[in-house]
């Protein structure tokens, strides 16, 4: 039987698909329950007191959610291009998903395992921009489209940020697989020897480049409904709003796997006496979500040119200076190998 699934064409193709779905069906629960959590937060913020009748006290609130949208009517605005309209939040969905084929969640548990895991990412996430771009262009209406600019402009400024940011933690590993850059954090000074320590002032400036990524709080400038209604989804309804809801919470959930992986030492353990493991993954993604949930609910909204001055005018050159200095310090080896993992590494 296990001969089936390992030299057949048909019994390679059901493993890999149930290696996908072993991904994707849990990885889709969990959002249903962190937009109960942002929810959750942002009331108790508020002093409200959120979802609370749908299950016991309002867990299955997302799932009810999820099936009104399901069962709504889809509405396409007079004049819309069609086959672009629809396509957009499939891509959106899609490329959103097709990110976490390269996130490990424990040593060894990743779907593909390459070695420029890092560039396919930043590969896959530059492209979710064009779901964006084309949802706001096919509802022919000019409040999504300028929404959809809104967010293509903002997405690719702070790219710039996030990525110079991983290129200082790129020298430090002198490798691209999230497998490695864990490896070269474990060590006898537990958390301490985790890159938020070495690379301590980039992990705020991408914590904040990841809010500004992904559209949230307070840089939600391309949905800001006070100016451009809701943004480029506005003309959507039912599952093809689902699936640009899904597709950003999904980005959100990433840049918190890549905070955890990239600064909090993955699932490595924080105290010597528990071993490493998966819990320790969910653990620190469940804590950086909740710091994303933390800034929607007490953080005013930038304005758009105050939000592209902090992109383009601080954290570039703060980034870029850091890779500068991280190449100085991983090449004189200062500090030992506190910027230099790869020599750890056999590198």
């Amino acid at each position: 039987m296990l001969e089936f699934f390992t030299t057949t064409n048909t019994g390679i193709v059901l493993t890999i698909l149930g290696q996908c779905l072993l991904v994707l069906i849990p990885l889709l629960v969990a959002l249903a329950f962190l937009m109960y959590a942002d929810r959750k937060v942002w009331a108790a913020v508020q002093m409200r007191k959120g979802p609370n009748v749908v299950g016991a006290f309002g867990l299955l609130q997302s799932f009810a959610d999820f099936l009104k949208y399901i069962v709504k009517e889809i509405v396409v605005p007079a004049g819309a291009d069609k086959a672009v309209f629809f396509l957009a939040p499939l891509i959106s969905f899609v490329l959103a998903v097709v990110a976490w084929s390269v996130i490990p969640f424990n040593d060894g548990w990743v779907l593909s395992n390459i070695n420029v895991a890092i560039l396919f990412v930043f590969a896959v996430s530059s492209l979710e921009v064009y779901g964006v771009i084309m949802g706001g262009w096919a509802s022919n209406s000019k409040y999504p489209f300028l929404g959809s600019l809104r967010s293509a402009a903002q997405m690719i400024s702070y790219e710039v940020s996030l990525g110079l940011i991983i290129i200082g933690v790129i020298i430090s590993t002198g490798s691209m697989n999230f497998g490695d850059i864990v490896a070269a954090q474990d060590g006898k000074g537990g958390i301490f020897n985790w890159y938020w320590v070495a690379h301590f002032p980039m992990l705020f400036l991408f914590f904040i480049s990841a809010l500004a990524e992904t559209n949230r709080p307070p840089f939600d400038l391309p949905e800001a409904e006070s100016e451009l209604v809701a943004g480029y989804q506005v003309e959507y309804s039912s599952t093809p709003f689902l699936l640009f809801m899904i597709g950003e919470l999904m980005a959100v959930v990433l840049m918190c796997a890549l905070v955890s992986l990239l600064f909090l030492g993955g699932w490595l353990s924080p105290v010597g006496f528990l071993p490493d493991g998966i819990f320790w993954m969910v653990l620190k993604m469940a804590a950086v979500f909740f710091m994303f949930a933390m800034v929607k609910a007490i953080t005013p909204r930038y304005r758009y040119d105050q939000l592209m001055r902090i992109g383009w005018k601080v954290f570039l050159p703060l980034s870029l200076f850091w890779v500068v200095l991280v190449a100085f310090l991983a090449k004189f080896e200062v500090g030992g190998a506190m910027w230099a993992r790869y020599t750890l590494l056999g590198g």
